[in-house]
């Protein structure tokens, strides 16, 4: 399927997430915050999405996101966030998509494969 990269600062959230995509058969790699996420990219561009949290401390995923992008101009991006209208607000890229807090797994899959696919 799809080489994943998550950028979550909550370990649980990172957790919960990596174990819906691995079942649904994506390759997932686990980052911290933005920093590791953005070397982690920088070290290997071969990622089709990045799936990051916005507020984390350090490197914000909205500034992860656009770093990542200039790395990787075809890497797909999704943000996982409870301020999906302050993300909005605040730059999220119109072409990223925003899946709001709280979610159901089924929707995180659902919504990884339509922006894979797009």
């Amino acid at each position: 399927m799809a080489r994943i990269l998550i950028a979550e600062d909550d370990a649980s959230m990172r957790q919960f997430l990596a174990m819906a995509l691995e079942k649904a058969g994506h390759a997932v790699t686990l980052c911290e915050n933005g920093m590791t996420a953005l070397q982690t990219i920088e070290s290997d561009p071969a990622y089709d999405l990045l799936l990051s949290d916005i507020v984390m401390p350090g490197i914000d995923g909205i500034e992860l996101s656009r770093k990542a992008v200039a790395v990787v101009p075809t890497l797909k991006v999704m943000f996982i966030t409870g301020f999906a209208a302050v993300a909005a607000e605040n730059g999220a890229e119109n072409d990223a998509k925003i899946l709001s807090k709280p979610f159901h797994l089924k929707d995180l899959v659902d919504q990884v494969g339509q922006l894979l696919a797009a």
